[in-house]
């Protein structure tokens, strides 16, 4: 299964790109952005009990940068996402595909908090930038019959 080009502008890459570089230049980002979701319901909590949270914020902000790369047409980065979706797969970590819709919801406030420029627009990209690659991650949660 590939990925999906998300059709975004230029100008939505761009100010993707832009938030994406602040945020990762807060030091608290991906930090806040951990504490929150793990915050988030007890099913989080119990699935993330064991992660080692120094290399899960690393994979974090290379996955960001994949999926960047998958809305402006790249080829690789679903070669560098089909591992991380087979691992968080049913039959592995076992991470459920609502759990998503959390991690969305906990990274765009992290943006918020953390993005000096956010605006109304900053979460509209970023929420459209996460979409394709969310949804890859969510349909590769049921292995292939």
């Amino acid at each position: 299964m590939a990925m999906e080009r998300n059709n975004m502008t230029y100008a939505e890459l761009a100010h993707f790109d832009d938030s994406l570089t602040r945020c990762t230049r807060e030091p608290r980002f991906l930090e806040r952005f951990c504490a929150l979701f793990f915050a988030s319901s007890d099913e989080v909590l119990q699935k993330f009990s064991q992660t080692d949270v120094q290399k899960q914020r690393r994979v974090l902000q290379a996955s960001l940068y994949m999926v960047m790369l998958a809305a402006a047409d790249s080829p690789k980065s679903a070669v560098h996402l089909a591992p991380l979706a087979t691992l968080h797969s049913q039959a592995h970590l076992d991470i459920p595909p609502h759990l998503y819709d959390l991690w969305l919801d906990c990274l765009v406030q992290a943006v918020t908090e953390c993005d000096h420029q956010w605006t109304p627009a900053t979460e509209t990209v970023w929420r459209s930038m996460m979409a394709n690659g969310l949804a890859f991650m969510k349909a590769r949660y049921h292995p292939q019959a």
